[in-house]
C-alpha cells in the first residue's frame, strides 16, 4: 500500500476551464479546456459526473480541449476531467468542477426598478425590486463590471425580490439588472432584463459648519502671520543689539577701556 500511496502524491489533478467563461446562450459552441500539470496519455471529460468524451493524447502538450457545439438546455450542468499517465501506469483524481451557466433567451427578461430614483446621498438606503414574470426560481441582482451576481434572493408570490443597497458609498454607483433561474433547472438562466443607473452624490457639508471651517482658517492664518511677526521683530533685536555692541568695541573709547 505504501508504493500506491506515493504514486498518488506524485500524480496532481488537473484543472478544467471554460470558454467562453460567461454569456452563453442557447445554440453557442463552448470550449472546455483541461489543464494538464504533467505530460498524458489520455485524458476524459465527464458531464455530471458520467463520462461524456475521450481524448487520447500523441505529443507532449498542457491542455486538453473538448468542444461542445450548439448547446442545448441540458448542456448547463457541471463538467469535470481527468488524465491517465503510462509511465507508471496511473490515473489522476478528479478536477474540481465547473459549472456551465446558459442564458435561454426564450424566456422573457426581469424588470427592475429603483427607489428612491434620483437624489441619492451617502448614508442612504436604496432599493432595487426585480421581477421575474412569475417564472419561478431564483432572481439574481446583477451590477455591471462584476463578473458574477451580487444578491440574490427567493420571488414572494407575486415573483418579486426586494434587494436592499444599506447605507450607500459613491462605490455603489453603477447600473444594476436583473435575471432569474428557470423552474427548477440549476443553471439555466433568463436573459438579463432592462437596467436601472444609481448615482449617489456626497453629501454637503452645512452652511454653519462651512461658515465655522473658513472662520477657523481665518484664525490659523492670523496665528501664524502674528508668531512671524514676533519671531522677526525678536530677531531684529537681537541682531541690532549685536551690531551695536561691535562697533563700540572697535570704537577708541572701548579700546582704551
Amino acid at each position: 500500500m505504501a508504493p500506491m500511496a506515493l504514486v498518488l502524491i506524485l500524480v496532481p489533478r488537473p484543472s478544467l476551464s471554460l470558454h467562453p467563461s460567461q454569456g452563453v446562450s442557447l445554440g453557442d459552441t463552448v470550449t472546455l479546456r483541461c489543464h494538464l500539470p504533467q505530460s498524458a496519455a489520455w485524458v476524459r471529460l465527464y458531464k455530471d459526473g458520467c463520462l461524456s468524451s475521450e481524448k487520447d493524447i500523441d505529443k507532449v502538450q498542457d491542455t486538453a480541449e473538448f468542444f461542445l457545439v450548439g448547446i442545448k438546455q441540458e448542456d448547463a450542468v457541471k463538467y469535470s476531467c481527468q488524465y491517465q499517465i503510462l509511465e507508471p501506469l496511473w490515473t489522476s483524481n478528479m478536477s474540481d468542477p465547473v459549472e456551465l451557466m446558459v442564458t435561454d433567451p426564450r424566456f422573457p427578461p426581469p424588470g427592475i426598478s429603483m427607489s428612491p430614483d434620483e437624489c441619492v446621498k451617502v448614508g442612504m438606503n436604496v432599493t432595487m425590486q426585480c421581477r421575474n414574470n412569475n417564472y419561478g426560481g431564483i432572481i439574481f441582482l446583477h451590477k455591471d463590471g462584476h463578473s458574477a451576481p451580487i444578491q440574490h434572493q427567493e420571488p414572494n408570490g407575486g415573483g418579486m425580490a426586494n434587494f436592499t443597497l444599506v447605507g450607500v458609498t459613491p462605490a455603489d454607483t453603477g447600473t444594476y439588472r436583473c435575471s432569474y433561474r428557470v423552474g427548477s433547472s440549476y443553471l439555466l438562466f433568463s436573459p438579463l432584463g432592462d437596467n436601472v443607473t444609481l448615482k449617489v452624490t456626497p453629501a454637503t457639508a452645512h452652511p454653519g459648519a462651512e461658515r465655522m471651517s473658513r472662520g477657523n482658517l481665518v484664525v490659523a492664518v492670523v496665528r501664524g502671520c502674528a508668531a512671524a511677526l514676533v519671531f522677526g521683530l525678536g530677531l531684529y533685536f537681537i541682531l541690532d543689539a549685536r551690531s551695536f555692541w561691535i562697533r563700540r568695541d572697535e570704537s577708541p573709547a572701548g579700546e582704551g577701556a
